[in-house]
């Protein structure tokens, strides 16, 4: 009998240790994610404060042989409340991802694996949807604390024989009011995605530059990175848009918000048309309202 009572203490002892351990653990992990934003958010001090930027933003990306990655660090004027709320809820990731112009349809939908966003991303104009090629995104909330948010976007496949997408957001609270992000933008290519990347860059993407600033002209004028790192650095920029536009909206009554979004997106993107200006307003406008009412057409 006693032998049987030490055993379930023991037993007991165990359990509430492996308890223990098990919360401990991702707890310390996502606590140290969060010292390291800090750490990085004081870093940047004099880059946010002075760029070419106009707002206190920092950009870099690089490229590899198998992929490239972009990511944007960034203070903005909403409250970390709002970020975690907004984007813990897949159905406001989809009205941001629909601001961007290549992003035809986002629809959340749950599964045995857990939740997945069907992203559709075609041209920069109006498009059937069976034209569009459809990614399947992979929603992870890796953390939600008072001081950390991580939320993760992951697709195995993408267009043009490109693979291994990510999109992650990372957040703390800056004070005042404010939020200090991280948004990585990454994916990877075999070599037919290579190929096809070098096509574009050699037509529709000739001249198009990204943001990192490489040289100088004759006339004095900046000169910017263009191929493979330009691409990935108008695309996170592009999103990094989308997030803060929908939070600029949220202040307004519901049936308001979509149309702020729009515009507001719209007015930043032409802050940067160097690299980012590619239709009219008007264009911009009607395509993304027409494909909203597709996306909640059965809401």
């Amino acid at each position: 009998m006693r032998f049987n009572t030490l055993s379930s203490k023991l037993f007991s002892a165990g359990l509430r240790l492996l308890l223990v351990v098990t919360f401990v653990q991702p707890f310390a992990a996502h606590a140290a994610l969060g010292d390291a934003m800090k750490t990085r958010f004081q870093d940047l001090t004099a880059q946010l404060a002075q760029n070419q930027f106009g707002q206190p933003l920092y950009l870099e990306s690089n490229e590899s042989n198998t992929g490239s990655k972009g990511d944007i660090w960034a203070q903005i004027n909403h409250p970390f409340a709002d970020v975690e709320s907004t984007f813990g809820a897949p159905v406001n990731w989809c009205d941001v991802l629909i601001l961007h112009l290549n992003t035809k349809y986002c629809r959340p939908s749950a599964t045995q694996a857990g939740t997945v966003l069907a992203v559709s991303i075609g041209s920069k104009s109006p498009e059937p949807l069976d034209r569009a090629s459809l990614m399947q995104f992979a929603f992870n909330i890796v953390s939600s604390t008072p001081d950390y948010y991580e939320a993760q976007l992951t697709a195995d496949s993408g267009p043009y024989a490109t693979s291994n997408y990510h999109i992650r957001l990372q957040a703390i609270p800056a004070g005042g009011g404010r939020t200090f992000l991280h948004l990585t933008y990454s994916y990877e290519y075999r070599m037919a995605g290579r190929v096809a990347m070098s096509g574009y860059l050699a037509t529709a993407g000739r001249g198009k530059v990204g943001f990192t600033v490489v040289g100088q002209g004759d006339d004095g004028a900046p000169k910017y990175i263009n191929g493979v790192r330009g691409v990935v650095e108008r695309n996170t920029m592009r999103y990094f848009l989308a997030i803060d536009s929908y939070l600029e909206a949220l202040s307004l009554p519901r049936d308001q918000q979509l149309e702020k979004r729009l515009q507001t997106w719209y007015s930043a993107s032409e802050r940067y048309a160097r690299q980012l200006h590619e239709v009219d307003r008007v264009a911009y406008l009607d395509m993304k309202r027409e494909e909203y009412r597709r996306q909640h057409a059965d809401n």
